[in-house]
């Protein structure tokens, strides 16, 4: 979604490229839809992996901004010796660079943008053939690689930070630089308010019960239960627990006793076992964090693991490992 609010907000000074990868093989820096979006004074906003890779597409994309003749940019990280190569990662990516001018782009642009901030996926088509922009379809549709790619744009998910205490705010900080949206309960208006969370796009300052009442509609909503006290998280989980479309992670920090005492507590309201295991308690990624700041590091390391299919392991302990054997 910041790619897009990027894209309307350059197309209101001219035309901009949007750089968009479409396929990827072996090891490279991002994932296939990974944008970034260079506007009339070619300026980028957003990173398909930086370095020489990225450098040789900002070059094309300038060229492409003068002309408008789109075209893919094949980068080879390879790193063999015998190519020009743009990097060492050891696999290839295919970038597509289009050239988004006029009412019609400044249109499709802001479509997109609602569609995503009233939590709706929606299919983007961009044909390869020059002469032919941008459209979308209602359901995602199979079309020929060699004549348009297609891709399934979705909404940024929602993390609701229940408890606007010191970690709250924080948290909200971390994972608005990650990608989520983000919500904050607090019946404490006090905490609960724009000066200390600027990021957040709902702050329900309300009773827990109508706060998550309020999100129902949401798809793809995460929980981190940061509160003043277990009766709190004991109220939390009950409610989360009982949305009729589940939540995708639901973490709630505090000691391994008073885990335990909440999900005693709880247990006595009809929660199984089965609901409880799919808990992340206490929170976070094991980085021995202390400060309010280093736990919600913590936090959205493990909601990115969660997030991408991670493991939290070490990215290094398979090569010190072999280094020492």
């Amino acid at each position: 979604m910041n790619c897009f609010q990027q894209l309307a907000q350059a197309l209101e000074y001219g035309p901009a490229v949007l750089a968009t990868v479409t396929s990827v093989r072996g090891s490279v820096p991002r994932e296939v839809g990974a944008k970034l979006v260079v506007d009339s004074a070619g300026q980028a906003f957003g990173t398909i992996g930086g370095g020489a890779g990225e450098a040789k597409v900002l070059r094309q994309a300038k060229e492409v901004l003068q002309t408008g003749q789109k075209q893919f940019v094949d980068l080879d990280l390879s790193g063999l010796p015998q190519r020009q190569t743009q990097g060492v990662c050891g696999g290839h990516m295919r970038v597509w660079l289009e050239r988004w001018q006029g009412d019609a782009a400044k249109a499709l642009a802001q479509t997109v943008l609602q569609r995503l901030q009233t939590e709706r996926s929606l299919t983007l088509v961009t044909p390869l053939e020059q002469g032919k922009g941008p459209y979308l379809v209602e359901n995602a549709v199979q079309i020929d690689p060699a004549i348009a790619f297609v891709e399934t744009l979705h909404p940024a998910p929602t993390l609701l930070i229940v408890g606007a205490g010191h970690v709250g705010i924080q948290l909200a900080q971390v994972a608005h630089l990650i990608g989520f949206q983000i919500a904050v309960q607090d019946d404490r208006p006090e905490w609960a308010n724009i000066d200390y969370y600027p990021q957040a796009s709902q702050i329900l300052a309300e009773p827990l019960d109508r706060a998550i009442a309020s999100l129902a509609q949401h798809q793809n909503l995460y929980a981190a239960l940061v509160t003043r006290g277990y009766t709190y998280d004991l109220e939390a989980l009950q409610l989360l627990l009982q949305r009729p479309s589940p939540c995708r992670y639901i973490g709630m920090i505090g000691s391994e006793k008073r885990v335990r005492q909440v999900y005693g507590a709880i247990a006595q309201a009809g929660i199984t076992n089965e609901q409880l295991a799919g808990i992340y308690a206490p929170i976070g990624l094991d980085i021995g964090a202390l400060t309010p700041a280093e736990i919600a590091v913590s936090i959205g390391a493990e909601l990115i693991m969660v997030q991408r299919g991670g493991t939290g392991r070490s990215l290094s302990e398979r090569l010190r490992r072999a280094l020492v054997h």
